[in-house]
């Protein structure tokens, strides 16, 4: 019944919820930093693929890469481990993400401008995790790193992603952000905790709804990193859809369109109690 009346709420309200306090600009940009986080992370994901099975001899001179958004798709490069390192191959997809029809490149050359500051705030950022206690590890995961430039805002976003199949992380994801001579300005812990959710368990869940909730510190709203997380992993867990409750605001994040919808926390209840009475 409960997804009955969210899918009429999104047919008969939503335009009415992004006028509400002045919140369309907010998730709008939300939205948009999260795809891009999407796809860089896509590209890493695949491009890592590709050049261990293409340019694998090319393995042991690299010292790391990264991935950025390009026209309408992403390219990933890998970047040699020398003392000034250069680009020793990279792999370019277009918005569908095939690997059948990724662009291989095993072209050496220096960084590009926007290439070189990617590579900047990522070692940066890199060197913070060592150091600062604020990052936290923990067991069957790893950090990763997702460097951004975009309106001349230079960040890192720092993700927990799952090292064993069956569990999507949200949380303990972190936000650097960097001036333009790549100095850090702040860093940021989004969620405060760690929230893994089981599916490959819990097969007959799978298609229902799932969620979690926001402390007041992590804010109002979904964050990027949680629509990062909800693209790569909601076809694997075959969710319809994702609900973040904070104390304002609960977000709902549509698993098979990727459509974000906002409403106010009076709202949902009240929804809820309409429910109730029509049982």
């Amino acid at each position: 019944m409960k997804k009955l009346l969210i899918f009429l709420f999104y047919l008969f309200t939503i335009n009415n919820v992004f006028s509400q306090n002045d919140i369309s600009q907010a998730t709008s940009a939300i939205l948009k930093e999260g795809k891009l986080l999407y796809q860089s992370e896509m590209a890493s994901w695949y491009g890592t693929d590709i050049f261990r099975e293409k340019l694998k001899d090319k393995a042991p001179k690299v010292g790391g890469y990264f991935s950025y958004g390009e026209n309408e798709g992403a390219k990933c490069i890998f970047f040699s481990n020398d003392e000034i390192p250069k680009v020793i191959g990279s792999v370019s997809f277009d918005s569908t993400y095939n690997v059948n029809t990724a662009r291989v490149d095993a072209t050496e050359r220096v960084f590009s401008p926007k290439e070189m500051s990617l590579y900047q705030i990522r070692k940066k950022a890199l060197a913070t995790i060592k150091s600062d206690t604020l990052f936290k590890h923990y067991n069957n995961t790893n950090l990763n790193l997702i460097p951004l430039i975009e309106n001349n805002q230079k960040k890192v976003y720092v993700l927990t992603g799952p090292s064993v199949s069956g569990v999507v992380v949200f949380g303990n994801d972190y936000l650097l952000t960097y001036d333009n001579d790549h100095a850090l300005v702040s860093v940021k812990r989004l969620h405060k905790n760690i929230i893994p959710i089981n599916y490959e368990d819990k097969q007959e869940q799978n298609g229902i709804i799932t969620m979690h909730s926001h402390l007041p510190e992590t804010g109002d709203f979904i964050t990027a990193t949680d629509i990062c997380t909800l693209m790569l992993y909601e076809k694997f867990a075959k969710w319809k859809q994702h609900i973040v409750m904070s104390k304002n605001y609960v977000s709902l994040w549509d698993c098979n369109k990727d459509i974000l919808a906002i409403l106010t926390r009076e709202a949902w209840e009240r929804i809820g109690k309409n429910e109730k009475g029509a049982n």
